[in-house]
């Protein structure tokens, strides 16, 4: 790799202070056009080509993402017909200075600047816009669904009410005490739905109570409760980034997400339970500048739920945190969708992705401070 000092002073001065450049969601390079060196990467380009700011100027095109013809002709096109931008799909690197890297498969684009010795160079990883993509149209279903069984809960409640007092009124008159077992079943199935309406329901009625709460308190209390319940056969492994901050948020509602998330892992264990080889691991990092919902966050926690099971039906994935939609014979199918919603009542979101062997729910919830800044 050779580095050439091609940051002078007037392209210092440029970026002396922060730009806006770094609130962006996509990652920026500012390149200097005649020896194609990096003289500025805002936040978003280090953190995805893992390498510092400082690192990363004075190093080439090429160090960073190897032999590109097609992006160099980009450079080109924007700098020889003076064209405003250049967009393309693109395999970008990795150059020698990357080399233990993936390459990024991305949406590229390259743009002039008012100073005609620089160049513009944006991408978005094309994973990371499907995903966005697929995470908006899941929140607006999730948000429908939620809408329509919160109505239709409210609807069954007061039929239901009636249902198990007629119920018992007939069991008193009732002359013959063997019918009773009839009743009973009324009696019992409409206390059964009565639960299921009211956690359908608790979501909402439940005053939510921001403090700042140490999420590993969390995980080790909803660890503490799953091997209670499943104390044979099951590891919980611990991979804890204990350098976290304290995360704004209501205790109990985070408790009751993670422990929806672990037991439905649990629950999806249960051969290799029985085998004696089900692992789940609880792991926290901490992510840096992360969209959410549309949010610009510096820091979010990045919480992973990971267990070595089946994986989820392929027939249910794309559904699985819709109310009523479970892959376990008699599951209500509340429990995730119950979880993404103290999620997002944090202003976080979760999203899962599954094979056999390895199921991942990922967790990310902004840091956030009592004065609503981040």
């Amino acid at each position: 790799m050779l580095r050439k000092p091609v940051k002078g002073a007037a392209i210092a001065a440029l970026f002396s202070q922060p730009t806006a450049w770094d609130q962006l969601p996509n990652a920026i390079l500012v390149v200097e056009y005649a020896h194609q060196m990096v003289v500025y990467a805002n936040p978003v380009a280090e953190v995805g080509l893992d390498i510092s700011s400082k690192l990363l100027e004075g190093l080439s095109i090429h160090d960073l993402f190897g032999h590109n013809p097609e992006l160099l002709k980009m450079l080109e096109a924007v700098k020889g017909d003076q064209i405003e931008a250049q967009r393309q799909d693109l395999q970008l690197g990795p150059g020698p200075a990357r080399a233990d890297h993936e390459p990024i498969n991305a949406h590229v684009v390259v743009a002039g600047l008012d100073n005609p010795d620089l160049i513009l160079i944006e991408w978005l990883p094309l994973d990371q816009q499907i995903r966005s993509e697929r995470d908006d149209r899941l929140v607006q279903q999730v948000e429908a669904n939620k809408t329509l069984m919160r109505n239709l809960a409210h609807e069954i409640k007061n039929p239901l009410g009636g249902i198990r007092g007629a119920a018992q009124l007939l069991e008193f008159e009732l002359p013959d005490k063997s019918l009773h077992e009839y009743t009973q079943v009324i009696i019992k199935e409409s206390d059964r739905l009565q639960s299921l309406v009211d956690r359908l329901l608790a979501p909402h009625r439940k005053q939510h109570v921001d403090d700042y709460v140490n999420i590993h308190e969390v995980l080790e209390r909803v660890r503490s409760l799953v091997l209670a319940e499943f104390p044979q056969g099951l590891k919980i492994k611990r991979n804890y980034d204990i350098s976290l901050p304290d995360l704004l948020g209501d205790q109990e509602a985070l408790i009751q997400a993670v422990l929806n998330v672990v037991h439905n892992a649990a629950q999806a264990l249960r051969a290799q339970i029985e085998q004696g080889e089900a692992v789940i691991e609880l792991r926290t990092r901490v992510a840096r500048n992360v969209t959410i919902n549309k949010q610009r966050y510096k820091l979010a926690l990045d919480l992973h739920v990971i267990d070595n099971g089946p994986g989820i039906p392929e027939e249910i994935k794309d559904k699985i945190f819709f109310p009523l939609v479970s892959g376990k014979e008699g599951g209500s199918g509340l429990g995730l969708t119950l979880a993404q919603t103290y999620v997002q009542q944090h202003f976080g979101f979760i999203g899962c992705s599954s094979k056999p062997g390895h199921t991942d729910f990922q967790m990310q919830l902004p840091f956030r401070l009592k004065n609503g800044k981040d």
